[in-house]
């Protein structure tokens, strides 16, 4: 029934795409993005369609933010199809196990690793396109959002960094992937997979002891049912910057050549903004009185050893050895140690 009734959405979404795409002038094309105009995607939508304009383009995005076009997964789909010529997404695994990927702990830990692996010319690229590829699509680059961390509701008071031990007996949610109950279950916890759209009232209500997944602008957005912030930083989120591969190869070579130098410019600035904006709420959830606690060196590389131990052979039977061993590599694991 849920399959049914996704699919009978997505065809509607899907055709009032098509008829507006089949209402643009010969030279507009789609470009969609599912959040809010507060978000770091609707600011890198925005710089991108100044810098194509600036350089004279004879192409105008037609541009939708806010999910008018259906949200990120039915986006992505889209994108696939070659309905949304152009879109910024998260990566659905729904079409794609590989693509939980994403979730992937501990491959980066702070801005600076972060950047060189996922910033622009940075080796994730290459990984992501070899997956991409066989889905229709051109990542043209990848818009961070910061790290992902676990926090506990109030009126709980275990404040765990020490995994397993501290793990024991908490509750705690994990976005509804494979991939997630995995690392959460290797560190101990009652993994509780769960929609978003349920994790709030789920905090509130005491269904869950904690969240993780989260990285500061969820925190500070959620701040009224928190207590503390542990900073695992044990995921760095991002999403997709992607076109469709037939409609990107069919552009003219001067007009692609055009938006990849608007797409370059713009990804340079977003890296620094997106910390920015990250350190900034970082810093509210502490101004707010938000119990913020950083692992020491000792617990965290606990943490990352038994991931590195459990969670990569996982991951590595989902994308194969020659991505993992690309991810290894990224990541400065000694392939010798494994």
């Amino acid at each position: 029934m849920k399959n049914t009734i996704k699919t009978i959405i997505s065809g509607c979404v899907l055709a009032t795409s098509v008829s507006l795409s089949t209402a643009q002038a010969g030279e507009d094309f789609i470009f969609a993005q599912a959040m809010t105009t507060d978000h770091i995607f609707h600011s890198a939508s925005e710089k991108f369609i100044d810098n194509l304009k600036a350089r004279q383009s004879a192409y105008s995005p037609e541009y939708h933010p806010g999910g008018d076009l259906g949200d990120w997964t039915s986006q992505f789909e889209q994108a696939m199809q070659g309905v949304i010529p152009m879109t910024i997404t998260y990566g659905a695994s729904e079409f794609d196990p590989r693509l939980d990927l994403t979730w992937l702990g501990y491959v980066v830990d702070d801005w600076e690793s972060a950047r060189k692996a996922y910033g622009p010319n940075g080796p994730m690229l290459n990984v992501y396109n070899e997956i991409m590829a066989d889905n229709d699509l051109v990542v043209l680059g990848l818009i961070p959002t910061g790290f992902g961390s676990i926090t506990m509701r109030k009126g709980v008071d275990k404040v765990p960094t020490n995994f397993p031990e501290d793990a024991a007996g908490i509750k705690m949610r994990v976005v509804p992937t494979p991939l997630a109950i995995e690392r959460f279950a290797n560190w101990g916890f009652s993994a509780v997979p769960m929609p978003f759209a349920e994790l709030y009232t789920a905090l509130q209500l005491g269904t869950v002891d904690g969240r993780a997944f989260g990285p500061a602008v969820e925190i500070w957005q959620m701040r009224d049912v928190l207590q503390s912030y542990i900073l695992t930083r044990d995921y760095f989120e991002h999403a997709f910057w992607v076109v469709n591969k037939d409609w990107w190869e069919d552009l003219p070579e001067a007009e692609r050549n055009k938006m990849r130098a608007a797409a370059d410019e713009t990804l340079a600035w977003v890296w620094t903004e997106a910390e920015r904006i990250d350190n900034g709420y970082l810093q509210q959830v502490r101004d707010y009185g938000i119990d913020v606690v950083e692992l020491t060196d000792a617990q965290r590389n606990k943490a990352k050893e038994l991931l590195y131990a459990n969670e990569w052979p996982y991951m590595e039977k989902v994308v194969g050895s020659e991505i993992m061993d690309m991810m290894r590599k990224i990541a400065g694991i000694n392939l010798s140690d494994e």
